[in-house]
């Protein structure tokens, strides 16, 4: 199956689906191998077509001339190492200060208009309060001592004239002293403010820059750790059960699984043409897909057909079907019995998407899901190495070595049938 899949290059969905994290992440190593395999074949190939094959050389009307240094060979500038030019902390220091500028001179145009709006309010109502009272009090003299001083009240209206005038020029210039220490008040709290919005600016940049680069370096070195230790479980898995397979006598050729005293079993039947059709997928004609979404009386005519020749979901004597074998259950269900037991329960189970077996495995916080490659006329997890005659095997196996090194599955007890009834009946009929 795992041939199958590198050859097409394609997974259906069910049957990724069916499968665990680990059996994926081996999944997408083995394509992506087969993918740089499949780039350097083909780039090879084009090298030794264009050595064989030399194309005339098209004339061109376009050219391109390029600009020569004092060295004669093409001039090229590289930002940053001129002397004039400014670095990256530099230009973003000038940009924070043009904004700062920029914000605190709006604040100081802003207090700016408020004095000039106040020191005008107050001295207006000033001077105008001070003429009226004073044309009050002339027009009253007027009126009494028009007729008899009228010389003495021209000299004392030039006097008061005067006075007026001094009053109104030392008012202008306590109007203009406000004026220049208002705008040096303007001036020191716009300045203040600059700076103050300056390294607020620069802290808050440099802050998330400096979180920024935290977190990517954080990212980058959790995911590294991750691949390391992905691939460093995936060697210890193969080297540990490959030596463990050999010690115990279950790892054997294809041509050697029906060897010794067990009894000979018929012939495996032909394979049958199965073909899928879909609307957005066109897979190669001729290319039998175990791997495609089936029904369930397809599954059934293929285990009675193909499996059950071979004994499978019997126990190792073959003398009767074995406890943790299961029928055409779903996940959900599977989960459902291995909820009631404590974590190391398992089954095998059939598949309801595709032409195989998965092993439903209960955890301490969770369940997993390993698929059972049953082509090839033997029995292997995905992704693994090892071969087995039957599931019997298998599961024998598991259960003295775990699945994984990572997870650490070991089988310890099987999950049997509901004292309702069995969920294989179907398979055997």
């Amino acid at each position: 199956m795992l041939q199958q899949i590198l050859t097409d290059m394609f997974i259906s969905p069910e049957l990724l689906a069916e499968l665990s994290e680990e059996q994926k992440q081996v999944l997408f190593i083995k394509m992506r191998e087969e993918q740089v395999r499949r780039w350097k074949d083909r780039e090879a190939r084009l090298e030794k077509e264009d050595a064989t094959l030399k194309k005339p050389k098209k004339a061109s009307v376009k050219s391109v001339q390029w600009l020569a240094g004092m060295d004669s060979d093409v001039w090229v500038w590289v930002m940053g190492d001129h002397p004039a030019d400014q670095s990256y902390e530099q230009i973003c220091d000038d940009i924070i200060a043009q904004r700062a500028a920029r914000q605190a001179q709006r604040e100081a145009e802003e207090l700016r208009a408020k004095k000039e709006e106040e020191l005008v309010n107050r001295f207006s109502s000033v001077l105008m309060d001070s003429e009226l009272q004073s044309w009050k009090e002339e027009v009253e003299r007027l009126e009494v001592e028009r007729l008899e001083v009228e010389r003495l009240e021209v000299e004392r209206l030039e006097v008061e004239r005067w006075a007026a005038a001094q009053e109104q020029s030392q008012q202008e210039k306590r109007e203009a002293e406000e004026r220049r220490r208002a705008e040096e008040e303007v001036r020191r709290v716009e300045q203040k403010r600059k700076q103050e919005i300056y390294m607020d600016l620069k802290k808050v940049r440099e802050e998330r820059d400096d979180q920024h680069w935290q977190d990517s370096l954080r990212k980058s070195k959790a995911a590294d750790l991750r691949r390391r230790s992905i691939a460093k479980q995936t060697r210890d898995d193969h080297r540990r059960q490959s030596v463990k397979a050999l010690e115990r006598g279950h790892v054997a050729a294809v041509t050697k699984a029906f060897g010794g005293d067990r009894p000979a079993l018929p012939p495996k039947p032909k394979p049958r043409n199965l073909t899928v059709t879909s609307d957005t997928l066109n897979p190669k004609q001729g290319v039998r897909r175990t791997l495609s979404t089936s029904s369930r009386e397809h599954i059934i005519r293929w285990f009675q057909e193909e499996q059950l020749p071979f004994r499978a979901g019997f126990q190792k004597d073959q003398s009767r079907i074995a406890s943790w074998f299961h029928g055409i259950i779903s996940r959900q269900e599977a989960e459902d019995l291995l909820s009631e037991g404590a974590p190391g329960h398992f089954l095998v189970r059939v598949s309801e998407r595709i032409l195989g077996y998965v092993l439903s495995y209960r955890c301490k916080e969770e369940f997993k899901h390993f698929l059972v490659d049953a082509t090839e006329g033997c029995y292997m997890l995905l992704g693994h190495q090892i071969r087995f005659t039957s599931l019997a095997e298998l599961v024998e196996y598991h259960e003295g070595e775990p699945i994984t090194m990572s997870g650490g599955e070991q089988l310890l007890q099987p999950c049997g049938q509901r004292p309702s009834g069995v969920d294989y009946a179907d398979l055997f009929t």
